[in-house]
């Protein structure tokens, strides 16, 4: 009850960034957007959100070749926490 409760406050959250496309994973608790509109790389994204906005996420690219364009969230953490990256997502991205 708790994962899907976070997942219903993530996954419309990262649709709200722009070059944020998200689809509802529907179990586990990873989200995977696709953020080729960003115009960013994986692991350059991955890197900036964790230097500059102190999020950690993982680029697609560590899972393959056809990871590029997407980072893996996790939404094990508080609603709290989850809209905070959020946040200094946006903050970072300047949205």
């Amino acid at each position: 009850q708790a994962f899907d409760e976070r997942r219903k406050v993530i996954v419309p959250a990262l649709n709200q960034i722009p070059g944020f496309t998200c689809v509802d994973p529907g179990g586990a608790f990873y989200a995977f957007p696709n953020i080729t509109g960003t115009g960013i790389p994986a692991r350059e994204l991955q890197d900036k959100l964790l230097t500059e906005a102190n999020v950690a996420t993982i680029a697609g690219t560590s899972f393959g070749d056809f990871g590029e364009g997407y980072i893996r969230f996790s939404y094990a953490n508080s609603v709290e926490n989850i809209e905070r990256a959020i946040a200094q997502i946006k903050d970072l991205l300047r949205v």
